[in-house]
Parts: C-alpha cells; sequence; structure tokens
C-alpha cells in the first residue's frame, strides 16, 4: 500500500477525533520516517512498509489520545518542543502571554530577572530567553517530570545560560529578588468536565480549585508582598471580574487585560507601586 492510499484508508478512522484527520496521519507518518513534509509530498506513491506501527499510533490517537504525546514534540511561537506525558501541552493561547511579555521587557533599558511560576515543558521561559536579550530566568514547579522536559528543551534551544529550573510549590523555594512573575497556572474549576483529550494531561496543571481562581489570587498576592513590579498571567475566560476586584485590594500603577484568538479574556498584566 502506497503512502498516499495508507492515509486515506488510518484518516478515515480520526475523522470523529480531529478537523485534520488526513494531517494527522500525516505527521504520525512524519515522525515514524523521521522525514519531514517536502519529502512527503515527493513520495506519496512509494510504498509504505510501517503499516503495524502506524496502526498502533492511531488506535491511540483513536481515543483521543493527544497527537503531541504521540509523537513527542510540540509547536510553540514558531518553534518545536519536546513534550511528554505527564507535562501539560503548549497551547497557542499562551504565545499572546510571550508576546505581551517580551514587548514589555524589550521596552526596558536595564537586565531583567523573572520568575515563571509552574514552568511545564519551558515554552515561556525558553522563547523569552530567545526573545529579549538581558534576561535572567528561574523555572519553578511541583512537577519533577516537568521540570526535567523543560531544561530538555532549554538545551534543545541553547538557552541554559539564561534559565535556572527549581522545585517549588508557588514561591515556596524562591531565593532573591525579581523584577517580574510570569505565570499560566491551572485555573480550571475543579469540578468542569474536561474534553476527553485534555483527561490524558495532568490534572495539578489544569485544575485550580473549587472556582479556579485560587492559584492566581495567591500567585497576585504573593508577588505583591516580595515586592515585584511586574506580573503577568494567563486565566480562565470567566474569571475577569472576580481578578479585577481582587486586584483593587493592592496598590498598582496598571492592570490590563487582554484576549485571546476567539476574543475570550485569557490573561492580564499588573504594574504594582510600591510606596519609596
Amino acid at each position: 500500500m502506497t503512502i498516499k492510499q495508507t492515509i486515506q484508508e488510518q484518516s478515515l478512522k480520526l475523522k470523529n477525533i480531529t478537523h485534520i484527520p488526513a494531517k494527522e496521519v500525516e505527521i504520525l507518518i512524519l515522525h515514524l520516517l523521521s522525514k519531514n513534509i517536502i519529502w512527503l509530498h515527493l513520495n506519496y506513491n512509494q510504498e509504505f512498509e510501517q503499516q503495524k506501527e502506524l496502526e498502533k499510533l492511531v488506535l491511540k490517537r483513536a481515543n483521543n489520545y493527544p497527537l503531541e504525546y504521540l509523537i513527542g514534540k510540540a509547536s510553540f511561537y514558531g518553534e518545536m518542543f519536546y513534550t511528554k506525558e505527564g507535562v501539560l501541552i503548549p497551547r497557542p493561547e499562551t504565545e499572546l502571554l510571550v508576546e505581551q511579555v517580551s514587548t514589555l521587557l524589550n521596552s526596558l533599558s536595564k537586565p531583567i530577572r523573572v520568575l515563571e511560576i509552574g514552568v511545564g515543558s519551558g515554552i515561556i521561559s525558553v522563547m523569552l530567553a530567545l526573545l529579549v536579550k538581558d534576561i535572567s530566568i528561574v523555572g519553578v514547579d511541583i512537577n519533577d517530570k516537568a521540570l526535567e522536559l523543560a531544561a530538555q528543551n532549554a538545551i534543545k534551544h541553547e538557552v541554559t545560560d539564561k534559565i535556572s529550573f527549581i522545585k517549588s510549590d508557588l514561591f515556596e523555594n524562591v531565593i532573591g529578588d525579581f523584577d517580574m512573575v510570569i505565570s499560566n497556572p491551572p485555573y480550571i474549576a475543579n469540578d468542569y468536565l474536561l474534553p476527553l483529550n485534555v483527561k490524558f494531561e495532568p490534572e495539578n496543571a489544569l485544575y485550580g480549585g473549587s472556582v479556579g481562581d485560587e492559584l492566581l489570587k495567591q500567585i497576585i498576592e504573593q508577588t505583591y508582598e516580595r515586592k515585584i513590579e511586574y506580573l503577568f498571567c494567563e486565566m480562565g475566560y470567566d474569571q475577569k471580574l472576580s481578578l479585577e476586584k481582587f486586584l483593587k485590594n493592592f496598590p498598582t500603577k496598571k492592570v490590563e487585560f487582554y484576549k485571546d484568538y476567539a476574543k475570550f479574556d485569557r490573561g492580564f498584566m499588573v504594574t504594582f507601586n510600591y510606596k519609596k
């Protein structure tokens, strides 16, 4: 059976799982063959000899297992990152957080020390290290798998001189002064029914409490207590009013919320006002 025929046959098994079944089968084939898309376009009529291996991957995908876990990588902000089971998969919406933060940091005329809380696969810290020249980053997480994966991604993108990773529950093991805190923490309410594919991802990277914004509020409070000037966070689409109200408890120079690609509220930026 040729590659083209294989794609046509196997994509039928994914038609109820994804809106791009043929494309996903192509991705799985390229993963098995360690080839790129240009090679595929030139070799559609070549015989495909790894039918059994492909069928196993397609079967897992047909049961909602994430594609990013199957191939061990994901695209983020135009770069490729390693992924693995047990660590949250990068989301396109988080690119907006990176964009907002990098724009501010590149406008400042001084070296910046950044703390990322809940570093996950390291995508935010690694991208900021690539995009901002004078930056030093500490990434923390409670998940050993996440810290290991983040370190691998830092090595892959050659930014280990700008980032260090430590195990910490929020600020618990964090020492030193910082100019900015960044976080994409768990912010889904505990009783929210997740889509089937998301259930394969770690719950402690998804659920943020009975309401969902509890961790965000802890981060706001502890960032202020540490006298850190800037805070950037991703949040749930329905949490703006609650967080606006909570932020009124703190002296701030500036509070801004931003929307995602679907025009849902997705994050906020705070500049705290500390008395001198």
